[in-house]
């Protein structure tokens, strides 16, 4: 089983390069609890995908970590890695998003895989439902999201983007994403929008189990994408966004799995305290070893 992590945000927010901060009580990275996570659920592939400037830096830092039996890609994703004889006219700084990342993957992927933020903390049963879910579904390959219930997964310092999804029998009918949702006092609601929410809604953070068949899909989704000059400067094509358009096109069913699971993430520069804070009590309550990979 392989586990995907997209590792090549800027960071504009939270002001560094997230991704590779010290957060961890012996100066782990994050995404290395969602890889030590996975390791123990069966995971044997990872796959990181991360800017050119930082492919070799993080290929060093985990192959000196993982246990020698796991097979390690980490890729480089650039913009003019694009389907064959699409190419764009026009200035463009940086890649099409996230579902550009995962079709980065599409030459070492060969089986069902797990998709996850390098910056996100996921928690231990999620990578135990996604495993669970694979093997389950070994003979009717399907997709799943692994699902959070939003008022678990806001910020104290700012607003947050959410996929806020809607089900039907257990299957993933729609993804409505809302870019500037926030607790105040009383309430949770998108300042953008203005509409109003529960908390207990389920809603994406970009933890997926995907098939390798998405790979032709975002081929497809690149070549209309780029064909409108339109998008050449600033525009992305997002990775929900494209599950959405495959379950539209009935090419696909997703199914929901809720997560009971703890999540956080680094979106400002001011969560670093809960996230260290977080990290340092589960390593003292003894849910991770420190430090947390032994090679010896």
């Amino acid at each position: 089983m392989t586990l995907l992590l997209m590792a090549a945000g800027s960071g504009s927010r939270y002001g560094k390069l997230k991704q590779f901060d010290d957060l961890g009580p012996k100066e782990e990275f994050l995404m290395e609890f969602s890889i030590y996570d996975a390791l123990n659920n069966g995971f044997d592939h990872i796959v990181a995908i991360t800017k050119k400037d930082n492919v070799e830096f993080l290929k060093e830092h985990l192959s000196s970590r993982l246990p020698k039996n796991i097979k390690l890609d980490v890729l480089a994703q650039e913009i003019n890695d694009l389907p064959e004889g699409v190419s764009f006219k026009g200035e463009r700084i940086k890649p099409w998003g996230t579902a550009h990342a995962v079709w980065t993957a599409r030459n070492v992927i060969k089986n069902a895989f797990a998709i996850i933020n390098a910056d996100d903390y996921y928690g231990k049963s999620a990578f135990e439902s996604a495993a669970n879910f694979i093997r389950n579904n070994r003979d009717q390959p399907t997709f799943g999201l692994i699902a959070y219930t939003l008022k678990n997964t806001l910020s104290e310092h700012g607003s947050v983007s959410r996929g806020v999804c809607k089900s039907e029998n257990g299957k993933l009918t729609s993804i409505n994403e809302h870019t500037k949702i926030e607790k105040q006092t009383n309430t949770i609601t998108d300042l953008d929008s203005g509409t109003n929410f529960s908390g207990e809604e389920l809603v994406s953070m970009n933890f997926w189990v995907c098939q390798p068949t998405i790979f032709p899909f975002i081929t497809e989704y690149l070549k209309e994408f780029i064909s409108d000059e339109n998008n050449i400067p600033k525009g992305e094509i997002y990775l929900p966004f494209a599950i959405k358009e495959m379950v539209a096109a009935n090419l696909i069913d997703v199914d929901v799995i809720p997560s009971e699971s703890q999540w956080f993430g680094v979106t400002y520069a001011s969560d670093k305290d809960v996230a260290v804070s977080e990290l340092q009590r589960m390593t003292d309550n003894g849910e991770y070893r420190s430090p947390l990979w032994d090679n010896d």
